[in-house]
């Protein structure tokens, strides 16, 4: 299993109804995010299934979807007593 890394997936959905679709694929793989921007932590496997997900649901012809990796990412700076994330062998979204 490869490492998951951090990716900023956005969107431009002309179509209410592939809006909607594209937000439910979103949201079942990101950790956060507001509007049409969202993050997601994903390993090349993880990165391939919400992409062909997104494919189904949007029409490349006019709509927009940016999938990346933010160059410089540092490992996660954590504060007081918080603890680092690890990559275990489950990831869980509550």
């Amino acid at each position: 299993m490869s490492a998951r890394r951090f990716y900023i997936v956005a969107y431009d959905i002309r179509d209410p109804r592939r809006l909607a679709a594209t937000l439910e694929v979103i949201k079942g793989w990101s950790t956060g995010g507001q509007k049409s921007v969202h993050e997601c932590w994903l390993d090349d496997r993880e990165l391939a299934e919400l992409e062909h997900e997104l494919l189904a649901v949007i029409d490349p012809e006019i709509d927009s979807l940016l999938i990346f990796r933010p160059a410089g990412t540092k490992p996660t700076r954590t504060l007081g007593i918080a603890r680092p994330p690890r990559d275990e062998a489950w990831y869980f979204f509550g």
